[in-house]
Formats: C-alpha cells, structure tokens, sequence
C-alpha cells in the first residue's frame, strides 16, 4: 500500500503556529491555578452599541434574510461603504466597481494572492506584521521578501532602499498603517511617497486600513485613497470587526483599483456566497450611525491605554505609548527572547500576550499586548508583570 500524507505541504508554508502554542501555555497556566488575563488576541471584549444588535436581531427574524447574498455585497451595503468614505477621507467610490464586501478584511487579504498572481512571483511584506500577509503567499505558491520596519525610522519602510532588483521581481507590496502589531502610523505625505514608489515600479500597493478609526489624541489616521489617482495603483482594505465590535459576525471591504476587485470578486464567486445579509444590515447601520452620530470606541482603548502604560512604567517596563490600535508593542526586557519572555510570563503569572518574532524576524525582542480587558484588569496585569520582571531570570 502506498504511503499518503493526507496533509498539504502549504501548511508548513503557513509560518508560526504561535496561537496555538500560546493557548498551550494558557492551559499550563491554569492547571496551575492561575488566572488568566487574555492579553494576546485582539478580540474585542465588549459586544457592539445596542442599535446595531437590534438590527441584527430583527435582520435574523425575517424570512427574507436567508438567501444567497452575493459575493459582491448587497447594493445598499456598497452603496453604504462610497457614502461613508466620501464622508471619512473626502474620495468619491463607485459602488458597483470600486467596493467589494468581505468576510472580514483578513478574508480579503489572504485570498488575494490567489486572485493576482501566479505561483512563482514575488510580493513585498511588512516585517514586522500581520501574519494572514505571508499566509496568503504560502497558499498562493508566491515569494515573499521582507519590507523592514525599523523603530529608528519610525516602523516606516525606506523605499529607496529597496534593491531595483526587487522592485523588478515583486508583483505587490502590502503596507498596513496603523498597524498590527506595531501601533505606528502613517501621514499623507509618507502615502505620497508610497504612491510614488508604487507607481515607479509598477506593482500594485496594498493597504490594510483596518484599524482607521482606532487612533487617539484626535488623531484621524487617512487613507491611501486621498492621494490623487492612487485607485490607478492601489487598493485598501478596511474592517467592522474592531471599529463597531461586530468581530464575529465577519464584515469588512475592499476599496480601489477596479481590476484588483474584479479580479478578488472573481475568485471568491467560486469559494463563497458573501456575507450574511444581516451582518450587511447591521455594516449599514454602523457606517451611518457614524456618519450621523459618531460614537467612537477609540475612546474606550485610548482611555485602556493611558491606565495600562502608566501602570506598567510605574512597575519599571518603560513601553512606548501607542497612538492607535488596540496594542502595545513592547521591547522585551534585557537578556530575554521574545518567546521565552511571552511563554514565562503566561505561565508564571497568568498574563498572555504574543512574542514578536511570530510577526517576523524583526519583531525578535519585542511582544504584543492586547487592550482588550477592562482597566482593573489591565491594573491587575501591569502588577503581575511588575513583579515577574524583579523576579524572574531571563531565559533564551
């Protein structure tokens, strides 16, 4: 009988596995009766505004609500998205060819290798970050070469130092402000620079805005969009997950470049059938409800911020104080890794968080930490770590 290997071999293209070991280590934890404070996936702790479940709830009550959506996205949802937009960045969208709905921006952005390239070419991902980017590489049979974000350059990539030769290999390069893991962000004037680099080279620019409309101090972080013409070269990504709490109902979309869409709507008629008409209901009723009576939830982690970076300096971890997302990202202290610190840290004292080398080589030395638990419990982890670092020995 021969041998079979009921188990691709693009699975072991995917890169870390570190959530799974994280929630290995989680369970270590509380075997040792440690309480664990989930500091490691940003997954949002409160539900969405009460307006926006009412419109799910009576969406999932009617009969009509069950049918095949349609991959693009209902018209009333796109034209949502082009209102919103005009709105938010001043950029006028066509609806029927310039959005496309999505299951969630990371749907979007690990499907769309697959959409645009062919097995062989090569695209530009930040490093560190997101790893759904090299993912959707793996699975596409697509190369990926490292963009270095460098804390001295502020986590914002030097195009001309860039090699020509890999300008003339790479098909798309995906940048991501603000970003995850980093916090960084983005003005117009690097997008200009982006947008130019981009269209000199002749590859497609990818943004994952995702994280929009969560920056602080009156920040209003923009969008690539605003620089003029860039839908000739680019598209953007953006999310409902994070902005309006709807995570788990799965809602985002991408905006741009009408091939790019055509080309992504393409691919994902022959994978799905869109996204749930009542998620749409509910897309629909955040994005006008933040066109007419915004109630941002930046507040709510910029507010998570203030008290958990003070805390954790008072305990004597000097960390950077984020300007958006819902994460810190935090240089480990001298003589630890970042895996060893991360996995110590959980199973010593029961608070989670992500090393960074699972977001690439360069995140070594640093970890993630999520703002996603309420302000006594984030008090309660910035003690825990305190007395971990006084304490503990630095392992590698």
């Amino acid at each position: 009988m021969k041998n079979v290997r009921f188990r691709s071999d693009r699975l072991d293209r995917l890169g870390s596995a570190i959530f799974a070991e994280v929630a290995e280590w989680k369970r270590e934890a509380r075997d040792k009766g440690l309480s664990v404070i989930n500091l490691d996936i940003g997954s949002p702790d409160q539900p969405p505004a009460e307006l926006l479940r009412s419109v799910l709830a009576e969406a999932s009550l009617r009969s009509d609500t069950y049918r095949y959506p349609g991959t693009e996205g209902t018209s009333a949802f796109r034209q949502t998205v082009a209102k919103w937009f005009s709105h938010r960045f001043n950029v006028e969208l066509d609806p029927d060819t310039e959005v496309l709905s999505l299951m969630g921006t990371q749907d979007g952005l690990a499907h769309l290798p697959l959409a645009i390239s062919n097995p062989g070419d090569a695209a530009l991902l930040p490093d560190p970050g997101y790893p759904v980017y090299g993912a959707g590489l793996a699975v596409a049979g697509v190369e990926a070469i490292s963009l270095p974000l460098l804390e001295e350059n502020d986590y914002l990539p030097d195009f001309e130092a860039v090699p020509q030769a890999v300008w003339d290999k790479v098909k798309f390069m995906i940048l991501n402000y603000p970003s995850n893991p980093l916090s960084a962000t983005a003005d117009l004037a690097f997008f200009e620079r982006a947008v130019h680099a981009a269209r000199k080279h002749g590859v497609l620019l990818v943004h994952d805005n995702a994280y929009s409309e969560m920056a602080f101090d009156g920040m209003r972080p923009p969008s690539v969009l605003e620089i003029p013409h860039a839908s000739e070269i680019a598209i953007e990504f953006h999310s409902l997950s994070k902005s309006y709490h709807l995570a788990g109902t799965r809602l985002g979309f991408a905006v741009g470049n009408k091939e790019v869409l055509s080309a992504l709507r393409a691919l994902k008629n022959n994978i799905d059938f869109g996204v749930f008409l009542g998620t749409q209901e509910a897309g629909i009723a955040a994005l006008e409800m933040d066109i007419h009576d915004p109630k941002p939830i930046s507040g709510l982690y910029e507010g998570r911020r203030n008290v958990f970076v003070q805390a954790l300096r008072e305990q004597g971890w000097s960390v950077s104080m984020p300007r958006a997302t819902m994460f810190l990202w935090a240089r480990v202290p001298e003589g630890w890794s970042s895996r060893a610190f991360s996995q110590e840290l959980l199973t010593s004292t029961g608070v989670a968080s992500i090393p960074g080398n699972a977001f690439g080589a360069r995140g070594e030395g640093y970890v993630r930490l999520a703002l996603v638990e309420s302000e006594p419990k984030l008090l309660d982890a910035a003690e825990r770590i305190g007395r971990f670092i006084r304490t503990a020995q630095p392992g590698k």
